[in-house]
């Protein structure tokens, strides 16, 4: 369906949000709109390939990331928080919102019907405002996180007192939520996320001001999500948070099954293993990227593995801290698992991997992007969060009975026999087979492409009906 809507996306510059705003852009651009996705010269080269049947569609816009006066704060060639250690990200920050300038020269001259934005870059809000475009808030968050994260009376826009909260308060459930929760903070977390959400910073802007900047001027939400999940959460944001405006789930964005593409030696090795294995008996494990696991960590997730007896597929990056890949394991770990799993480092085909019958249950941080990714093919889930909506992500887990959470000490610490008992509860245990259930369960809604591309259709007739061009 033709369409002259324009729309421009900005994203922040963390592939857990970049991602999932290049999915949408593809899925906005199969619809007819014409979309302009904004970043850096080094992200865009990062992005996956453009299909070339929406390529006239899709304009991806490569800015220079302003360099900083001193370089050790930010390395040249740092253009994304995998690139740099957490403690760098404020200068990140302080470098990317040096793009405001350019983004504004490109909002005058192309003159877009639509914005839609991330939580991080604030200034898009005043942009928006002084060129009299309707801005959308397209969240990567879940909308359970981000209602718990969001206080209203921070971000609301009518004077109203605004809390700094305590990190205790992160601990329970907030008072704004009007039905039973138990979603909170484990408090050997919620120090540092206070910290974060509302400190200073090297840029001189909380993170939680960027927020309140993005919510109070947004026409709109968008959430990478459905109610069939999370109904209730949804109904709560608009009340609470969104003061009434439209508050659109689009679906899970789910990509498109990738094709087998010509694999390397290691690559065929392990799908060669796979196929020798039962039949959802595997555990794939695997953290990502943004998770920085230190050397005790790792080395307790791998004996905890071993120890639990099952087979095995670990996705595992090189730890900086790690001078080769052997040394990132434990001392035999390899020799005393041969055979029984494998671990992969550097790149895996993921989603490739996930949809292989073999291929049973995961161990994973919980991100949002990685439930969407594992759920789709319901697999059990064992899940260790560590940073930002992590945590909250598990909890929800737990209590819709999807997931087993492993349990950690007051300092956030863990066993490799709670490690064993957990993955064992999840894959083989009796007591296990409501959550194995109830996974098979969730993969109808989860993998359902026609219930997600209905919830898409629905914002995409939003967008067209209410953009500039046709108000």
């Amino acid at each position: 369906m033709a369409t002259n809507l324009r729309v421009v996306m900005v994203p922040w510059l963390a592939f857990g949000h970049l991602i999932p705003f290049f999915q949408l852009s593809l899925q906005l651009a199969k619809a007819g709109i014409r979309v302009s996705f904004i970043s850096t010269a080094g992200i865009i080269k990062r992005l996956p390939k453009v299909p070339p049947n929406i390529a006239a569609l899709v304009d991806l816009v490569a800015f220079p990331l302003p360099s900083l006066d001193n370089e050790q704060l930010l390395p040249q060639g740092c253009e994304a928080t995998v690139d740099i250690p957490f403690e760098k990200i404020q200068y990140l920050k302080v470098a990317y919102d040096l793009l405001r300038h350019p983004v504004k020269q490109f909002v005058v001259e192309q003159k877009p019907d639509w914005i839609l934005a991330d939580v991080i870059p604030h200034w898009v809000a005043e942009i928006a405002q002084e060129h009299h475009v309707p801005l959308v808030n397209f969240s990567v968050f879940s909308a359970a996180s981000l209602s718990f994260l969001v206080n209203p009376s921070y971000v609301g826009g009518d004077g109203q007192k605004k809390v700094r909260p305590s990190p205790e308060s992160l601990t329970a459930p907030p008072d704004w939520f009007d039905f039973p929760s138990t979603l909170a903070y484990p408090k050997f977390l919620a120090a540092g996320l206070n910290e974060g959400l509302y400190g200073e910073n090297a840029s001189g802007i909380p993170d939680m001001e960027r927020v309140a900047k993005i919510v109070q001027e947004s026409k709109a939400f968008a959430f990478r999500t459905c109610p069939e999940y999370e109904a209730e959460y949804l109904n709560l944001f608009q009340k609470k948070i969104g003061n009434g405006k439209p508050v659109f789930p689009i679906g899970f964005l789910l990509p498109e099954k990738p094709e087998i593409e010509r694999r390397g030696a290691t690559e065929t090795e392990i799908f060669e293993w796979f196929d020798f294995q039962k039949a959802n008996s595997v555990v794939f494990i695997g953290f990502g990227s943004e998770c920085k696991l230190s050397k005790e960590q790792v080395h307790e997730i791998a004996h905890g593995v071993e120890l639990s007896g099952l087979p095995f597929l670990w996705a595992l990056r090189k730890p900086d801290w790690a001078d080769s890949e052997l040394d990132a394991l434990p001392c035999g770990f390899k020799e005393r698992t041969q055979g029984r799993g494998v671990v992969f480092f550097g790149w895996a085909p993921q989603l490739e991997i996930l949809g292989h019958s073999s291929i049973g249950g995961s161990l994973f941080h919980s991100g949002w992007g990685s439930i969407i990714e594992t759920l789709q093919f319901g697999h059990s889930l064992v899940v260790l969060p560590f940073i930002i909506d992590q945590p909250l992500n598990a909890r929800l887990l737990v209590d819709k009975g999807l997931a087993v959470e492993i349990e950690r000490s007051e300092n956030g610490s863990f066993s490799r026999d709670d490690m064993v008992k957990a993955l064992r509860l999840a894959m083989v245990f009796e007591e296990g087979e409501k959550l194995r259930i109830r996974a098979r369960e969730a993969a109808q809604v989860f993998g359902n492409r026609d219930l997600q591309d209905d919830y898409l259709n629905k914002f995409v007739e939003y967008l067209k009906k209410n953009g500039t061009t046709n108000s």
